[in-house]
């Protein structure tokens, strides 16, 4: 879960216009393809960063999903 302060940090940044144009440059250069092993890599090196989540055995209430 997040702190307040950090939910506060993702709104400033979400809102920045000098991120939001990183973005488009990145998007508007890319260059090669990225393959699926570096992907699967660059996940599993994602998935360090975090603890292992509690697994549900309980199942998911939901309501207003759309496909």
């Amino acid at each position: 879960m997040l702190s307040k302060e950090e939910k506060r940090e993702m709104v400033k940044d979400a809102k920045s216009k000098h991120r939001k144009r990183l973005f488009q440059i990145g998007r508007e250069n890319k260059t090669s393809k990225t393959s699926f092993d570096e992907y699967i890599s660059f996940l599993d090196s994602v998935q360090k960063i975090f603890s292992p989540f509690k697994i549900s055995t309980s199942p998911t209430l939901t309501k207003f999903n759309k496909l």
